[in-house]
């Protein structure tokens, strides 16, 4: 069992040093969050999923299994609410106007709304 609790940490520690890169070498501040959000939800959800098994096999505390749980659901959610929420702002700031984006919905709604 505690393979399986390593190799979800090192999954885990594999996407965060993905994120990083991605983070160095990402052009724009779009593709720099995509990967900062990238590290944060799933760099977290391994070493979530290794803190349940380890908190039920081992210790055998299954009320830190629920609160590992609870969290967990509530990372998965807030995150990418978060990140849209920072990637608007950087939008409505005028971090795209250097961009040439393919598909700017965003921009042709702000545009009808005025």
């Amino acid at each position: 069992m505690r393979y399986i609790i390593d190799i979800l940490i090192a999954i885990s520690l594999l996407f965060a040093l993905a994120g990083v890169v991605g983070m160095i070498r990402f052009r724009d501040v779009f593709s720099r969050m995509q990967a900062s959000t990238n590290i944060s939800t799933l760099g977290v959800i391994g070493v979530i999923l290794g803190a349940i098994i380890y908190s039920a096999v081992v210790l055998g505390d299954y009320s830190m299994v629920v609160k590992l749980v609870v969290m967990g659901i509530f990372y998965i959610i807030t995150n990418p609410i978060a990140g849209h929420a920072v990637a608007k702002a950087a939008y409505r700031r005028g971090m795209a106007k250097d961009l040439e984006l393919e598909c700017d919905k965003y921009g042709e709604d702000l545009e009808n709304a005025d």
